[in-house]
């Protein structure tokens, strides 16, 4: 839209820098405000955050609240079930997804198109829909004929079994040159063998990101938890909020959600770089 000319002008400079500047702000506002202001909240009394709370800084700030919202409220006790939940739910779904995708990319079966356009439909399907009959299922398990429910096996096994998984992780594995996996099979490499040896290391990057995507999608999850896991003792943070609220002070509750909030963000600064060089590797491989 400018010229290289036009740029090198002082006025268009200073005016591209404002824009930059404000458009920066803008972002920073839209991001970090929530986490920001969830900060302040959990260090706030609770006269504070119902009085003035767009305030930029409580009056009395109580650092405590974060240890009681830990202590009190046991807070580490459903951070710790909802991260057994997420890290069950990553091992499960990373199995049946890629075992599924080597099938339909690697294998190819001859009825491999019809499981492939199987697995398509199911993502035109709403959710609410199989609700009702994943919910039966896990009452009453077929063949076993045992119950799921207040297990976390009720939350690993229905989360692994997802079709867009499965479907990102099939086109990745679509892209690894073939004549790789035929040296492997002159070679003499087993089924398995090409599996564990050779798809596997090339699909780092697209594991990590579908893992993430998974851990975030396990955290935040709220109504399926709810009804299989009725234990208190076994319920995900984000089904124990609803209840900490009916008992515990304001400024606690608000100390519980940003521990809540901050876990995942620190997840994503750590692993920023391979979930975007994972996104970024998702049609194709170097060669």
């Amino acid at each position: 839209m400018i010229s290289a000319a036009d740029r090198n002008r002082p006025s268009v400079r200073v005016i591209l820098t404002v824009i930059q500047v404000l458009i920066l702000i803008a972002l920073l506002i839209a991001g970090l405000g929530p986490l920001l202001w969830s900060f302040k909240s959990s260090v706030s009394t609770s006269q504070d955050i119902i009085g003035s709370p767009l305030r930029l800084w409580p009056h009395g700030v109580q650092w405590g609240n974060l240890p009681r919202a830990w202590n009190d409220v046991e807070i580490g006790s459903y951070l710790g079930n909802t991260a057994v939940l997420a890290i069950g739910s990553v091992i499960a779904t990373l199995f049946v997804c890629t075992t599924g995708a080597y099938v339909l990319s690697v294998l190819r079966p001859r009825w491999g198109k019809v499981l492939s356009a199987a697995v398509l439909a199911t993502l035109f399907m709403p959710g609410v829909v199989s609700l009702v009959p994943l919910y039966m299922t896990v009452l009453d398990l077929p063949v076993l004929h045992i119950s799921l429910q207040n297990t976390f096996w009720a939350v690993w096994l229905p989360q692994s079994a997802n079709a867009f998984n499965v479907v990102v992780i099939k086109r990745f594995f679509d892209s690894i040159p073939r004549e790789l996996i035929e040296a492997a099979k002159i070679d003499g490499a087993s089924t398995l063998r090409i599996f564990s040896s050779l798809i596997l290391p090339l699909s780092r990057p697209i594991l990590g990101v579908v893992a993430l995507l998974t851990v975030v999608a396990s955290w935040k999850d709220y109504l399926w938890p709810m009804l299989v896991l009725t234990d208190p003792q076994l319920q995900p943070i984000s089904v124990a909020l609803p209840a900490i609220a009916k008992n515990a002070p304001l400024n606690l509750q608000m100390s519980a959600l940003f521990l809540t909030l901050l876990i995942p963000v620190v997840l994503f600064v750590i692993f920023q770089k391979q979930f975007l060089r994972g996104v970024g590797m998702a049609g194709g491989i170097k060669e």
